[in-house]
């Protein structure tokens, strides 16, 4: 049994709890979460205090940061690397989730239900792949990218560190999306997309450019 620190206490970390619930082999000793007092619980599980309580542990726990932004959860993930270089990071797979041969799915990952990997796929480290995405075969996807419920990418299909495919977004084959861009809910990508962009519409279109760090959710 590994135990597992929840580095967040909202939605996401309610859904990362459920997941963890669900899987065998995990025991889940607390919640991490400095912007809320000690005491708060979210499904029965409590915030036992800021990321230096990692250090005060007297077990080998492991850990997952459930925070739903792509370049917050980056941050969180960058301060208990410095408290403690050694951390490891779980990742999380709903059972439901369908996961193909030769897939290959970062520490830090949360799969979770219904989402589909088809073969070969690569994911990176801190991904949130949510509630029925779906990824065909030969994908590349970075670091901390979110597919956001129901969003669909084609075959051979790149996705760069950070971005966002939002709710029911869809990407053709072969197409390159770069890092830090946020494709809207609802788009269709017919043609590659380049960093630090918002776009969306059918076909989507590039409608701005997105600051590093800008809020999306």
């Amino acid at each position: 049994m590994i135990d597992v620190f929840i580095f967040g206490s909202g939605g996401h970390a309610k859904v990362v709890i459920d997941i963890l619930e669900k899987t065998e082999g995990y025991c889940i000793i607390g919640l991490i979460d400095g912007s809320k007092p000690r005491g708060t619980s979210a499904y029965g599980y409590t915030v036992v205090g800021d990321e230096e309580y990692i250090t005060k542990y007297e077990g080998n726990a492991m850990g997952v940061v459930a925070i739903g932004d792509n370049w917050l959860r980056s941050k969180v993930v960058a301060r208990i690397l410095k408290i403690d270089n050694n951390f490891k990071f779980i990742t999380a797979i709903h059972p439901s989730a369908v996961i193909a041969r030769g897939v290959n799915i970062g520490d830090g990952t949360v799969v979770m239900a219904g989402v589909i990997i088809n073969s070969d796929t690569v994911i990176g480290e801190h991904c949130i792949l949510n509630t029925k995405s779906a990824m065909d075969h030969d994908n590349t996807i970075g670091d901390f990218v979110t597919l956001a419920p129901n969003a669909t990418t084609g075959g051979n299909v790149t996705i760069g560190n950070y971005s966002v495919l939002s709710l029911s977004g869809s990407i053709i084959h072969a197409k390159v999306i770069g890092e830090h861009t946020v494709i809207g809910a609802g788009s269709t990508v017919l043609t590659d997309m380049g960093s630090n962009v918002v776009a969306y519409g059918t076909p989507a279109r590039i409608i701005r450019i997105r600051a590093i760090g800008e809020k999306y959710l």
